[in-house]
Formats: structure tokens, sequence, C-alpha cells
């Protein structure tokens, strides 16, 4: 069924095209609009031959005054199959000539317009049953997606959008009926009922999901047993928690290996720090070479927990190592995180080539190693192992220092030295090389991931700078993405802010700074959380099913308005803002935010234990009820003090509350003494007596 429209227009454009030949059009002179945009995946193609127009009302309106077919391209600066169509594609007058003289051309950020990447996949993956980047699809004047796909060769794509808008010039009603069909389609996507059942949360049905998600499990190499492998930090946080939780020995097991084997993939850059976006092959070894914020993000937040736990030095260098290339290469000087590097970069020979600025010929390592080199091949795999095409290599590791120092006979400690003297060669001459383009556009939600990141790294390290980083980029959002309405902006380039936020923005940044106030103990960071809160309910809330829209009231609408609540790459924006609400019920004692939250748990609940990997954090949600969740209030001069040491234990359900004076918050009020400092351990509203030592608190928990 899920072909179903797509094999209905097939069958429309291959009668049409029995009736006559192709024809050539005229030439046609261009006129690209995208020049005077922003974002740099837009300004890529802004001296391509076709007739480009950002999405925009302007753009929308052109389409229905001249009722022109559009053509909706969207992409990623960091996308490798966008650079390859539009070399061969748009690049090309031909091509640009049949473009510019049938449609209204409109070229998508999909980073900073996820609303309308949103609409026009659902369409693709219904017509095609899967999707993808770049996502190109032909629309109806009023923007009802009528064909599509991702990518396509140039005879491919000349022959579709010829045959297309013949279609429409000679019988448009055809396309209009279908389109009335595809759009019910798409609506009916991302709909959420309201589950009139009584929530019934049990340990039993988050086990049963574990043992069918436990079936997909990669025994060797972590992660699941396919290739591409995405990394997913909100399955492994999930797990992670889960593991300890039930004292599972071997699904933490797996867990490790999973951190393990990405730690030592050639998916994670040995040189510069940070990860690339997934593997394309199983052992996580050749990446796809772009590396995002938003996987850097997450996985040093996921890291920073697993180092907690279990102290293993490795995910301690993983963390570092990332927020050095978040603070080389991806942060501005008002303290904002740029959004990504590209995976195309120069060769030698000035060709543009995935990967190009990462990896090395046996030669290059000989010549910049040089006695070291065997070493250094036998640590990172200069061998078959590790070889990729064209002579290349992917630095990839397979054994653990322990392993290689007793195999090699060296001291763990030279062995370290050694490693920082290589890093510190072939950075140096890998900086030589012409560097991936930068996509230097800031995005709030994606923002807000950071500074989890760097909340988590510095709750678990103790780095100083870190905590700074993350105050530095809060105030950056306060400052320039907070609206005086209230509301938040989503993007933000060259000192303008600039599209109205979507859920997305309001979740991520309510738990980013939700993680900030349990660190500093600043009521700011509570308060905002609240104040953002409040402004999704009058702006996103959906009455009817308890949920939250992706796009707010104010938005023009588009084909659907839709509800994103499965987890991806990313969490869901509804998953997110269910464990906000759940959290800001306990610290606000408020009703009305629980009571979402747990509605918002029990809507999706029918779906979860089919898919468990798109509703891990759900699941981490779901254990809040299934197990006690624990106030931890922390009130007297030393407040700071206790919660720093407090943190250094991982219990993944609690929330801590502070202060080192009087405060009328719900959880901390009357509880000021200036004798001494005190912590409660509550569940439920209920609370030990109070005491004096964190190691006395640590042990009411484990009670």
């Amino acid at each position: 069924m899920k072909h179903i429209f797509y094999f209905i227009l097939l069958l429309l454009i291959a009668l049409l095209s029995c009736k006559g030949q192709n024809t050539t059009p005229m030439e046609h002179k261009y006129t690209n609009a995208l020049v005077n945009e922003t974002s740099p995946y837009l300004l890529q193609h802004a001296h391509n031959p076709v007739n480009w127009h950002p999405w925009n009302e302007e753009t929308l309106n052109k389409a229905k005054t001249e009722n022109k077919l559009m053509l909706i391209s969207i992409g990623y600066a960091a996308c490798h199959w966008c650079h390859v169509m539009e070399h061969e594609s748009f690049e090309d007058s031909l091509v640009a000539q049949v473009m510019n003289s049938n449609f209204i051309n409109i070229k998508v950020d999909r980073e900073e317009r996820p609303d309308v990447d949103q609409v026009y996949m659902n369409a693709v993956q219904l017509m095609t049953g899967s999707g993808g980047w770049p996502l190109n699809v032909i629309a109806l004047p009023d923007g009802r997606p009528v064909w599509g796909g991702t990518y396509f060769k140039k005879e491919q794509w000349i022959n579709a959008l010829e045959q297309i808008s013949k279609l429409f010039e000679e019988q448009p009603k055809k396309l209009y009926d279908y389109a009335n069909k595809l759009t019910e389609g798409i609506k009916s996507i991302d709909i959420v009922n309201l589950n009139t059942d009584t929530p019934v949360f049990e340990k039993s049905y988050i086990e049963n999901a574990i043992g069918k998600w436990s079936k997909q499990f990669d025994q060797s190499f972590g992660g699941l047993n396919r290739a591409p492998k995405f990394m997913m930090p909100n399955n492994y946080h999930f797990l992670l928690r889960y593991a300890h939780q039930t004292n599972n020995k071997e699904l933490m097991d797996f867990v490790n290996l999973t951190l393990t084997k990405m730690a030592y993939g050639g998916i994670f850059d040995h040189i510069g720090g940070g990860f690339s976006r997934y593997s394309v092959d199983t052992k996580w070894h050749i990446p796809h070479f772009e590396k995002m914020l938003y996987d850097n993000a997450q996985l040093v937040s996921l890291y920073s927990d697993a180092y907690l736990l279990t102290k293993n030095d490795l995910y301690k260098e993983v963390i570092m190592e990332t927020l050095d290339y978040i603070k080389e290469e991806m942060t501005n000087s008002e303290g904002a995180f740029y959004s990504s590097l590209d995976a195309d970069s120069n060769t030698p020979e000035g060709i543009l080539e995935e990967g190009a600025f990462y990896v090395w010929t046996k030669d290059e390592l000989k010549s910049i190693l040089k006695a070291d080199i065997e070493l250094f091949s036998d640590y990172f795999n200069i061998n078959s192992y590790g070889l990729w095409e064209h002579n290349n290599y992917v630095l990839i590791r397979k054994d653990s220092n322990a392993h290689f120092v007793d195999k090699h006979q060296i001291s763990e400690a030279e062995l370290i030295k050694k490693r920082g003297q290589w890093k510190a060669l072939l950075l140096k001459e890998r900086n030589k090389r012409d560097k991936p383009r930068l996509d230097d556009k800031t995005l709030t939600s994606w923002n807000a991931l950071m500074i989890k990141g760097y909340v988590d790294a510095y709750r678990v390290l103790d780095i100083k700078d870190y905590l700074a980083s993350a105050e530095k980029n809060a105030r950056f959002i306060l400052e320039q993405q907070l609206r005086e309405d209230g509301g938040l902006n989503h993007n933000y380039k060259n000192g303008t802010s600039s599209i109205n936020g979507y859920l997305e923005d309001y979740a991520t940044t309510i738990d980013a700074f939700l993680a900030l106030y349990e660190t500093t103990l600043d009521q700011k960071w509570l308060n905002t959380s609240r104040d953002l809160a409040n402004y999704a309910f009058d702006h996103f809330f959906d009455d009817h099913s308890n949920m939250f829209f992706f796009t707010s009231d104010k938005d023009p609408s588009l084909v659907s308005r839709s509800i994103e609540y499965r987890d991806n790459v990313i969490p869901g924006s509804n998953s997110i803002m269910a464990k906000n609400l759940f959290r800001l019920a306990h610290y606000f004692d408020n009703d009305h935010y629980g009571n979402v939250a747990m509605i918002m748990l029990n809507n999706v609940k029918p779906e979860m234990r089919e898919y468990p990997t798109g509703y891990s954090n759900w699941f981490d949600l779901m254990l809040n009820y299934t197990n006690p969740f624990y106030e931890v209030a922390v009130v007297g001069e030393e407040a700071k003090g206790k919660i720093f040491e407090l943190n250094k234990t991982y219990i993944p359900n609690k929330l801590i509350a502070g202060s080192n004076k009087e405060s009328k918050m719900p959880l901390l009020e009357n509880r000021f003494t200036p004798e001494d400092t005190y912590i409660y351990v509550c569940v439920n509203k209920a609370c030990k007596l109070p005491v004096t030592q964190v190691d006395q608190a640590l042990k009411l928990i484990e009670k």
C-alpha cells in the first residue's frame, strides 16, 4: 500500500509519454534569487543557472499567480549527494532551461525550515516508500505535492520534469485528483489520537520491548546489525540507564561495546576530534564524513554519563577531544555554535571529493611519522583492516591501550605520549589541506543540545571552561533568540535572528536550561524554562490530542500541521517536551504539567513496543513511572558543594533543587537554616528525614 500513490502517478506519466516526443525548451535568461539569502546551503546554489527562489510568501504567491508547478528541492550544506546532483544537474544549462521554463524553482535548507522538509519528506515516503536528501518534489501551484524522490541522474531528471510539466499542461485534473489523495495520506501520517485508556506503565512492557530490540544487536561491533550505522545517542542513553537500574549486565556490556567500538572507529576523528554523522559499514569504519553539531552534542552527553558510571578513560578522551573540536571549529566569538562541516573538500588537484580532508595514504604517513610508522600502523590499522579506497586509509582502532602496550612491551605513559605526538604532527599536516566547508548558521535547537552536552561534561569532569561555554551560549539564546513576546527564533546568522521557532527549539532549550539550573542553582534558568513551556502551551498545544504541533499557530499554514513524536537521530520534540513537563511538574508542584506529560506518554504507548528504537526517549520517560523518581532538595550555604559531590554518582532517576538562601520554590520553601546544609530525599512528595552528608543521602536513594 505504501507505493500506491507512486504507482498511480507512474501510470499517468506512462500514458502521457506515448502521445508524443519530448520538446526542447527555448533559451531562457535566469535570475537566481538566492544571492540575497544567508543560509550557506542556499548560497551554494546562488550561482546556478536555475531560477532559484527561497521559500517565502512572495515565492508561493508567484506560483499561484502564474499558475505554475513548483519544483521544491530540499537539502543541507553538508549533504554529499546534494552536491553531486547540483554538479550534474543544477549547474547544467540544459537542465536549467527545462526547470526555468516550466516551474517555479524553490531551494530549501532543511535545517532552517524543518517544517517544510517534514511535509514533503512525508509525501515522498508515501510515494516511494523511502526518503533522504537531496529531496526533490514537484507540487501544484497551491503547494500540494504530486511527484518526488531523492537523488536523480541528469537524464532521469530531465525526462521526469518534461513529462510532468506536459501532464500539467494537458491533463491538469489528473494531477489535482492525485494531489487530493496524496494530501489525505500526508495528513494521516503524524496524527496522534488521544488514548482514553487509563495510563498503565509497567516494567514488563519495557522489558518485552527491549527483548524484541535486542534481536537486532550487533554483538561484534555494537549498534544495530545493519549498514549504514547511525549512532542514535538517545537509544544508548536509554539502554545505559535501563541496564543500570535493572542490574542487567548483558545489556550493559552491549552498551559499553557499542560506545567503545564507536570511539575506536573511523567515524570518530582520531586527529581532530568529533564524530561524523554515520558509518557506511558495520564496523563504524568508513564515515559519511560530514560532522553535525547535533550528533556531537548528544554524544558528549552520552559519553559523560557512561564515564560517570564506568570511569572508562576512553570515554573521557572522547568527551574532551570532541569538545576541543567544538571549541576550535564550531564556535564563534559570541559563544554561538555553528551547524556542520561538509563531507566534501578539495583534493590537491582542486576536485571536490568526499572525505578528502580526513584520509591518508601510507606514503604520506611514512613521510610524516618516519620511525614511528610501524607502531602507528599497528595502532590505527594502516593495513587491510583500515584500507578504504584508492589506496587511502581511514584511521581505526581494534584494540584497547592495555592490549596494545602488552603486545609492544611499552608503558601506557609512553603510548599516550606518542599518540599526542602523532596527533600534533598529523593535525599540522592536515591543516595545510583545503578544509571542508563550514555551515556557519546557528540553530537554537542544536545550540541547546550543545549547552546540555557542555553542562553534562562539566558535571562529570569538573572542567570550569565547559560550564563557561554552556553559560555563554545560554546567554546568547536569551539575548539574541528570545523575543520580547516570550517566543524563540530558530535561526541566527550575520547578527540577525530569524524564522519563528519550532517546537524543537522550545523543547531542547527548556531541557538545556533545566540542566543549567541543576548545576548553577540560578533560578533564572528554571523560571525561563517554565515561561517557555507556557509559551509552547499557548501556541503549539493541540487540545484534542494533548500533544504539541511542530509549528506555531503564528506560522503560515502548510499542506499539513504535523506532530513530531517519533525519536530519530534527535529525539522527537514531543518526547523531549513530555520529559520537560514531567520535571517542571515536580519543580513547580504543577499538576497540569504532570497530567499532560502522562497523557502524552500514554498516547504513544501503543506504538512503542513495535518499534522501540524509534521511542527510546519515551521509554526513558516511562522509567520515571515504573521506578522510584527522586526529588533531591539541597538547602544551605554549602548547597553547591553538596550537589557537586552528589553528582559524582550516576543517578538517572532524580532531579535536583537547591538554594543557599531562603526560597519560595515548592521543593525548597521553609527548609533553609543558616546553621547547616540539609539534603532532603523525596519520592511522590513524601520526604525522608533530612541528612547533612552526601553518603547518607545516597543510602536513602539506594534503599
